[in-house]
């Protein structure tokens, strides 16, 4: 990695740059089927609406927020108390340095100490980055949905993903 930076708990004062970070994606349009763009305040509602094993973090380097990260629950479903969803987001000047990495190896860290068994990644099928990054962390390939959101002006395949805790 080319500078210092630090994994810390995301604050309401990060979210305007979780924010902009995620509007770089949705406009992008490889990595988000979201098409809203968001505000600080979008940020707060996800925080806010959190149960108790969901969490965000955020990526800085010395001057500012380049990356964040986030663990969701799978499903609300008791049964499925044990799965949740991840995702981790940069901003694209510092996508390639290795600090996707390290957001991901810090989500799986978090994952095992909050007991979740299977951990869930949804990338688009044609993000190949993507899917080589987290076939690199461990994760595996078991499905595809096809045409499943319409982004781009096109129908849009999902694979999914997974890594199970053990």
């Amino acid at each position: 990695m080319s500078t210092e930076v630090h994994i810390s708990k995301a604050l309401p004062e990060n979210y305007a740059a979780i924010a902009d970070i995620y509007n770089e994606h949705i406009q992008l349009g490889k990595s988000s089927m979201e098409e809203s763009l968001k505000t600080p305040a979008d940020i707060a509602g996800w925080v806010d609406n959190f149960n108790a094993r969901e969490r965000l973090f955020v990526l800085k380097n010395a001057t500012k927020v380049i990356g964040w990260a986030i663990i969701k629950r799978y499903s609300e479903r008791h049964g499925y108390r044990f799965a949740c969803e991840t995702a981790v987001y940069l901003t694209q000047s510092e996508v390639g340095k290795g600090y996707g990495t390290r957001l991901k190896k810090h989500l799986l860290s978090v994952c095992k100490s909050l007991e979740y068994h299977h951990l869930i990644a949804k990338i688009f099928a044609d993000n190949e980055e993507s899917i080589r990054y987290n076939e690199k962390l461990g994760y595996t390939i078991v499905g595809r949905q096809n045409e499943i959101g319409f982004k781009n002006g096109k129908w849009q395949d999902i694979v999914i993903m997974q890594y199970l805790i053990k």
